[in-house]
């Protein structure tokens, strides 16, 4: 598994996180708590898939 893959992966999400926090103010609270809604469905999903690589690497 190349590890500057997965780095970079979690570099631009964590860039991405920064963006969306800083444009978030603007938007209207409907559009925040679905943002919000889609951010954790968007990270258990990658919890799964960080596990799932893992498992398949020991």
């Amino acid at each position: 598994m190349c590890y500057k893959g997965l780095r970079g992966l979690i570099l631009g999400t964590v860039a991405g996180a920064a963006v969306g926090m800083l444009l978030m103010p603007q938007l209207d609270r409907k559009t925040q708590r679905s943002v919000k809604k889609t951010g954790r469905v968007i990270k258990c999903v990658a919890e799964d898939a960080y596990d799932n690589i893992m498992g398949m690497m020991k």
